[in-house]
């Protein structure tokens, strides 16, 4: 009998692949030998120097394909002096694996990928099941998840459902499941006077009361209260800066960036709009001119609760004794990609240690998620 595949060793072998954005570093390699000899077809699918993996089992365009998606791409390890073990060692400790990507999402990724390949050597269903690993999630994703859909699509493949191995737990495995997220956009606004000395301010254009008009108005403004599973849309001030050192000379420029996270009550156009309105509101009282350049990272998105997310919080219950809450907080994933493909809920890890000095993960939780996502396997194709 085939030993079982061990989630552990594998989240291990993945961590000692440095992959930082956007360096494959042999992460995907390793993931592609162990799915091909398990009887996984594989197509790398590579596209801005961005290192993606697609692997199916099971027939093209079957009517019952489930999908998994996620990322070996980590995020810097930052001062290595400052981590209790080595970042990319993946030492285990005490029941602890320590590690950056230990958390997010190495720990995912294996464990869908150990699920799926005992999954169809032990209990071959009738179906398919396609895996999509990327190495652009914590960069620009724009290569990443997005490039493996338009290949999809052009190759004709398909998922009927998905499900994306973030950590989506709160305190304890099993607590909460994302069944959707909001939408995240990011304003940059360029306030345009007249230079001059302070001493003579009639002879100037101070830009910067100006700007500070707008983001007030544009902070306190109440965007809506919440729908029936979304919090408020927040927008929050991220910079404001003149790049001014000198004290007696007003400025000509002054900049300032805000960041909006939105719920289905908006569209990122109708908040551009908007932005826009107030820019120009303030242009008519102050006679400052404004420039306005906004970056959409992802519209908001729903999976209604229904057959997708029950299967998944039936497996997490089963297995935890916890029923996951289901919520759409936190920042963007690449979900917000998948779901122009196909019903798409998250559900992974423990959280609290992603993107930390010390990034870590309790080895018993990596076995516990591979035998979540086997019954969540094994009650799709039952």
């Amino acid at each position: 009998m085939t030993q079982p595949t061990d989630p552990v060793a594998l989240t291990a072998d993945l961590i000692r692949c440095p992959s930082v954005t956007p360096s494959e570093a042999g992460a995907l390699r390793l993931l592609e030998t162990r799915l091909a000899a398990a009887g996984f077809e594989c197509r790398r699918v590579d596209r801005g120097g961005v290192a993606n993996l697609f692997a199916r089992w099971g027939g093209k365009g079957h009517r019952r394909t489930f999908g998994f998606n996620g990322h070996t791409d980590v995020v810097p390890a930052g001062d290595t002096a400052a981590w209790t073990h080595d970042p990319f060692g993946a030492e285990l400790r005490d029941g602890i694996l320590w590690g950056r990507g230990a958390t997010d999402m190495k720990s995912g990724v294996a464990a869908f990928v150990a699920a799926a390949i005992d999954f169809v050597t032990q209990t071959p269903p009738d179906g398919a099941i396609v895996l999509m690993i990327t190495g652009d999630e914590e960069g620009d994703a724009t290569d990443g998840t997005v490039a493996l859909l338009d290949w999809v699509a052009t190759e004709g493949e398909h998922m009927d459902v998905c499900l994306v191995g973030e950590p989506t737990s709160r305190e304890r495995l099993g607590d909460m499941m994302k069944i959707g997220r909001r939408g995240s956009m990011t304003a940059w606004f360029t306030a345009h006077g007249v230079q001059g000395h302070s001493a003579y301010p009639q002879r100037a254009q101070n830009p910067i009361p100006a700007l500070a008009r707008l983001i007030e108005r544009l902070s306190v403004y109440p965007l809506d209260e919440g729908t029936r599973h979304f919090d408020p849309s927040t927008l929050a001030v991220t910079t404001f800066d003149t790049g001014n050192p000198a004290t007696n000379v007003i400025p000509g420029i002054c900049r300032a960036t805000v960041n909006i996270r939105f719920n289905e009550a908006h569209g990122s156009d109708s908040l551009t709009e908007w932005l826009r309105a107030e820019a120009d509101k303030v242009t008519d009282e102050t006679g400052i001119r404004f420039d306005m350049e906004v970056k959409v990272s992802g519209e908001s998105f729903l999976t209604p609760p229904g057959a997708l997310s029950d299967l998944v919080a039936d497996a997490v219950e089963a297995e935890t004794g916890r029923r996951p809450e289901p919520s759409t907080s936190g920042g963007t994933s690449d979900a917000r990609f998948v779901k122009e493909f196909c019903p798409v809920v998250e559900f992974g890890l423990v959280g609290t240690t992603m993107h930390q000095v010390d990034e870590r993960v309790e080895a018993g939780q990596i076995e516990a998620l591979k035998r979540i996502y086997t019954r969540i396997l094994a009650a799709y194709f039952a």
